[in-house]
């Protein structure tokens, strides 16, 4: 998260939407990692988890060298030992070196940005710091399928696509891998939450994805 929120609304606004539900949160990402992201990330990966949130994604994930960044500052104490944290704006260049990474991979975090000038210069700063043959992995609501409950979070600020992020990347220099335009349902944060070990069999039945997915998953390489 980001520059949607002021400093200090941001964690009130983190509690507000997941304290209640944290734990179901990371039983659903431990699901997901395991089930199908761990497979698209190789073990001596170095990778960025960008708009970390609690951590659900970079604390599940084994890679060689994890980071993450947010400007929620309560992000922090929720993180492993093992991810090094960059409190940090994303729309600026990023404290780590070019070409450092493997992975960068980003989960609803691209449409909290503030505006698409902010967006093309986070894709600038991935750009620089992915290794050639380095990988960009995007999640997040996708607003085709979703009409006006895209807009039922306050800080949702930029309408994506697949294929307008697609357009984005490509322009950035990024050769597209692989998308899929419905892959999750859309949001944990409210209404129906399944039992968490509905999520490993969701994974394994592919078919289901275009008839309840909401979120588009998109792969892209730095050549």
């Amino acid at each position: 998260m980001n520059e949607a929120f002021g400093s200090s609304e941001l964690p009130d606004e983190y509690r507000r939407r997941f304290s209640a539900i944290e734990s179901y949160r990371n039983e659903v990402w431990s699901r997901l990692v395991s089930g199908f992201f761990q497979a698209l990330i190789p073990e001596q990966s170095a990778i960025l988890d960008l708009g970390c949130g609690y951590g659900e994604f970079i604390n599940q994930v084994t890679a060689r060298k994890k980071y993450a960044m947010d400007l929620n500052p309560d992000a922090r104490e929720r993180l492993n030992d093992a991810v090094h944290f960059f409190l940090h704006d994303c729309s600026i260049e990023w404290p780590l070196p070019p070409s450092s990474l493997d992975v960068v991979f980003t989960s609803n975090f691209l449409e909290h940005l503030p505006s698409k000038p902010h967006l093309s210069r986070v894709i600038e700063h991935t750009v620089r710091c992915l290794r050639s043959g380095g990988h960009l992995i995007c999640l997040g609501p996708n607003v085709k399928y979703l009409g006006d409950s895209y807009w039922d979070f306050w800080d949702h600020h930029i309408p994506l696509s697949d294929r307008s992020l697609q357009e984005l990347l490509e322009i950035k220099g990024l050769k597209i891998v692989r998308i899929w335009k419905k892959f999750l349902p859309f949001t944990m944060s409210n209404g129906f939450r399944p039992p968490a070990a509905f999520v490993s069999l969701y994974l394994k039945l592919a078919w289901t994805w275009p008839l309840l997915g909401r979120q588009f998953l998109v792969i892209a390489q730095k050549p």
